[in-house]
């Protein structure tokens, strides 16, 4: 009932409802609890003897959702009248069909009247009428959500839908969103490969200066880069016991703790291993080979054998809805961004800088470099 008739005075009740911060005194009376402190939410400012939480079942839970969006489509706000048009495609009931018939009229921001439209349209869906659900399959054919591709997919079935125009309809109506589906599917493939590759560019990137400096092929290049991630991992430990409050920007940490880890042990087996065979390809590559297995083993030793987690910090978590079968994860997107600025710092560092001239001399004539 509260979700077919929308009132403004609930709303504080039902955002309590959602965040789960209801409580109530032993006269009934609703609070918010904000903190240490209760809000109240009715007309009595304290409470009357000791508060408990109100526990909401799954089935409760989905109908506070409904009931908050209902509430929020009369919004000033066009944001949050959007987000509670989404919700609403997903919770809405047969007797919300009049309130939303309603808001449709009355809405004038076009993008969430497209949401209200859709919502609508899946609520006609099951209707008997036949004229309303073949509009109502039009309607949703200018989606590109992959719910309702499965919701059209059984009006295609002469057992479910034994009308054959509007099985026509909702075949023509797939058709279309798998349309959408699949460019959101080849964005997404596309984008994955980018941020992959971007990781494979600064690897190879690494091995091409490796190799055109000291002539030397190592085959320990990818257990440096296991170094640099296991130093990540552990700075995120120390951090997460030492400092919490700093555990949030730990990759902004982890970047040069890294780098000096992996700098140090590279150079270590430069001075070590890697100077006495320089002229001698083969044994260079058996030796930094021996090296590699050294460490992957050293690793297994100090750490196990099991895969650790590094996780991602609150402000490089969720991502970016393109489309609606296509986020891009911010975490990804952070990864292009530092392999850009890395290609950019080394291209500045190798064409505008006296070292840049000396590293392409040794790359480009070691001979003549040496005079």
């Amino acid at each position: 009932q509260w979700a077919a008739a929308p009132e403004a005075p609930r709303l504080p009740l039902l955002r309590a409802l959602k965040s789960e911060t209801l409580q109530s005194d032993s006269g009934g009376h609703a609070f918010s609890k904000q903190g240490d402190s209760l809000l109240a939410l009715g007309a009595v400012p304290a409470p009357v003897g000791p508060t408990k939480p109100v526990r909401l079942t799954n089935r409760l839970r989905n109908l506070a959702a409904g009931a908050l969006a209902t509430h929020l489509l009369v919004s000033d706000n066009v944001t949050e009248r959007a987000a509670a048009a989404k919700t609403l495609q997903r919770e809405a009931t047969p007797e919300m069909a009049g309130l939303l018939q309603q808001r449709l009229t009355a809405e004038t921001d076009g993008a969430v009247k497209s949401q209200l439209e859709i919502a609508l349209a899946r609520l006609q869906l099951v209707s008997p009428q036949p004229a309303l659900r073949l509009a109502a399959i039009a309607l949703l054919g200018h989606s590109g959500d992959p719910e309702t591709q499965a919701l059209l997919t059984p009006y295609t079935d002469a057992r479910h839908e034994p009308d054959p125009a509007i099985r026509a309809a909702a075949q023509e109506s797939l058709s279309k969103i798998q349309h959408r589906l699949l460019l959101g599917d080849l964005l997404g493939q596309a984008f994955m490969g980018l941020s992959l590759g971007s990781v494979l560019l600064l690897a190879a990137l690494g091995l091409a200066i490796t190799y055109g400096l000291l002539g030397v092929i190592n085959m320990a290049h990818g257990e440096m880069l296991m170094i640099g991630a296991y130093s990540c991992w552990l700075v995120q430990q120390a951090l997460a016991q030492l400092a919490p409050q700093w555990l949030a920007f730990y990759p902004l940490i982890a970047l040069p703790v890294a780098f000096l880890i992996t700098g140090g042990i590279g150079m270590a087996l430069e001075r070590t291993v890697i100077r006495h065979l320089y002229g001698r390809p083969l044994e260079t590559l058996l030796a930094t080979w021996g090296i590699s297995l050294m460490l992957i083993q050293l690793v297994r030793m100090l750490f196990g054998a099991q895969n650790v987690e590094v996780a991602n910090p609150a402000w490089l978590s969720g991502g970016v809805q393109v489309l609606p079968n296509l986020i891009l994860p911010w975490n990804r997107l952070a990864v292009l961004v530092f392999v850009l600025l890395v290609l950019l710092f080394t291209w500045l560092t190798l064409n505008k800088t006296r070292l840049g001239m000396n590293v392409r001399a040794v790359t480009q004539n070691r001979a003549m470099a040496a005079c």
